[in-house]
């Protein structure tokens, strides 16, 4: 379909973005990703570990294990909306990294970001689309650290890969 893919034009997606962030802060709360995601690890050991999962504080004070959580929905549909809008504009491929340096780094730098999370106890698109339009100065100091990362991220993938 010829609509998927045509890139939108930056303000008018932005102006979409901030008035469905709007009806969702609206109807369910801030909009978060981290929470979603965790919530789908925690079942997911559950499922392998048992009753075991209990003994860990986080997985038994913290985050208790619920597949009701609405969050876990939000992280599915934006993954089904990502996969049917790339095949939809014939863009979808599955890509694996070639060499081992980027297996390495992918997995460190994945990690990273969870336990960022963890320890920030929220995640980047409720800092950015829950914490920012609230003038909250930790969502700015958050976005701060994010950008540094990405960008020092970026330096060190294209070091490794091109140097």
């Amino acid at each position: 379909m010829e609509f998927f893919k045509k890139t939108l034009d930056p303000v008018i997606a932005l102006m979409a973005i901030a008035v469905l962030d709007i009806f969702l802060f609206l109807i369910v709360g801030a909009w978060t990703v981290g929470g979603g995601e965790t919530m789908m690890t925690g079942l997911i050991a559950e499922v392998f570990m048992g009753d075991d999962l209990k003994r860990l504080p986080f997985w038994n004070l913290v985050f208790v294990p619920d597949a009701g959580y609405w969050k876990i929905y939000i992280s599915l549909g934006m993954l089904f909306g990502a996969f049917v809008g790339a095949k939809l504009s014939n863009e979808f491929y599955l890509r694996f990294p070639r060499r081992m340096s980027e297996w390495l780094m992918i997995t460190i730098g994945g990690l990273l970001m969870g336990v960022g999370i963890r320890l920030a106890f929220v995640c980047n698109v409720s800092t950015f689309f829950g914490l920012t339009p609230e003038m909250n100065l930790g969502g700015y100091l958050a976005i701060s650290g994010i950008v540094a990362g990405a960008w020092v991220g970026s330096f060190i993938y294209k070091k490794i890969l091109e140097g």
